[in-house]
């Protein structure tokens, strides 16, 4: 129980550090800490049992393990998305905690604090097993959780109704035999058991934030240059096997400074975290948008004809011209359209020919489309196209 109450304590610390660096992005953490934090509280109430009356000792160390693994539960709750069952917590911790006062300083009777309990936790544990069951993702991490949760809930139920079917005799802990010492040994291991299936789940939650981190903009929740060449690798190797075409639009906002000298760059920021939006929205699930820094933007158009990518370019221009509703400065955006020569060119060229195309734009007046296919320039601006 030392090395259990001690190692529950390390665990604390630990979540509590990663729910402070993470707190907005992977929930429940601050209530599984806490948690554990109550369950060495009650290790620490158990052994001052003889030493102070049982009120304080075996009443405080009851109390203090159900407010515990409650707040698994909560945090559980909060970490896949639902509603804190909070009412539904306070009312078990309460009546279950008035029950065992009851049993054990007014009318004594250990089997029936067993059944309480155990029936109580082990309410706590199945809503934690419907939570990974319906909403976790198919994944080792899930299924170790999971499966700790199930175990758990079966063993504390099965002690609750051998207390009420068979007396305190087979569920006396504090009695010398080998039942009660396995019983033990496995409920201080599971204890850790489960906070290690937690911090797995968390940290499989953690890997997924920190990749999502390192390939998309901050700002705008695109992907950033590093997610984009991940991008343009996958949609290079289908264009290999299929001979598919690729085409990528390079966009730029126009005058997107004075936007910014005149309303503020946390404007300017909504703006283009609008623009993002929009973009995204015209495009299909198989499209990649990225940010390529300040208001330059890139579309990446895997198996794209290039008249159809065009329509698609026009699309894009033309609902930023729209209101936007939100009471942010009009823009305009000026579009350069490359489609792919050849499996052998590189990126680096296709958007230099993206970007001249774009640059072209800019020259001619802004807030129009310039199409570059092997020399050929298709220009479309307003609804007219010339050659």
């Amino acid at each position: 129980m030392l090395m259990t109450t001690l190692m529950c304590a390390a665990m604390s610390v630990v979540m509590f550090s990663v729910y402070r660096s993470f707190r907005s992005e992977v929930h429940g953490l601050g209530h599984w800490s806490a948690g554990l934090v109550l369950l060495v509280c009650a290790s620490i109430l158990f052994g001052t049992r003889g030493t102070f009356p049982d009120a304080v000792s075996l009443l405080g160390a009851n109390a203090s393990l159900l407010l515990g693994i409650g707040l698994s539960m909560l945090g559980t709750e909060k970490f896949y998305g639902q509603q804190p069952s909070l009412r539904l917590y306070l009312l078990a911790c309460c009546l279950a905690t008035a029950g065992l006062a009851w049993w054990l300083l007014v009318d004594v009777n250990f089997s029936i604090r067993v059944a309480i309990f155990s029936l109580t936790v082990f309410l706590f544990y199945a809503r934690q097993v419907q939570l990974v069951w319906l909403h976790g993702e198919r994944h080792f991490s899930s299924f170790f959780f999971g499966g700790l949760m199930l175990v758990q809930a079966c063993v504390v139920l099965v002690r609750g109704v051998s207390a009420l079917a068979y007396g305190s005799a087979h569920v006396n802990l504090l009695a010398a035999g080998t039942r009660a010492s396995i019983y033990l040994a496995a409920a201080n291991f599971m204890a850790l058991l489960l906070t290690v299936g937690f911090m797995t789940v968390a940290t499989r939650r953690l890997q997924s934030i920190l990749e999502r981190r390192s390939t998309h903009d901050p700002l705008t929740q695109v992907l950033n240059r590093r997610g984009f060449g991940d991008c343009y690798a996958r949609a290079k190797a289908s264009l290999r096997r299929h001979r598919r075409p690729l085409t990528l639009l390079s966009i730029d906002l126009d005058y997107f400074k004075t936007i910014n000298d005149r309303h503020g760059h946390a404007v300017g920021d909504q703006v283009l975290a609008h623009v993002a939006a929009v973009i995204s929205g015209a495009l299909r699930e198989s499209d990649c948008v990225a940010r390529f820094g300040g208001e330059e933007f890139v579309v990446l158009m895997p198996d794209m004809a290039p008249h159809h990518a065009l329509g698609a370019a026009e699309r894009i221009r033309e609902l930023l011209c729209e209101a936007n509703g939100k009471g942010l400065p009009p823009c305009t955006v000026s579009i350069g359209v490359a489609c792919q020569a050849s499996e052998h060119e590189e990126l680096e060229h296709l958007l230099a020919r993206a970007d001249a195309a774009l640059y072209l734009a800019k020259e001619n007046g802004r807030d129009r489309i310039e199409f570059d296919i092997g020399g050929l320039n298709v220009v479309r601006s307003a609804g007219a196209v010339a050659f």
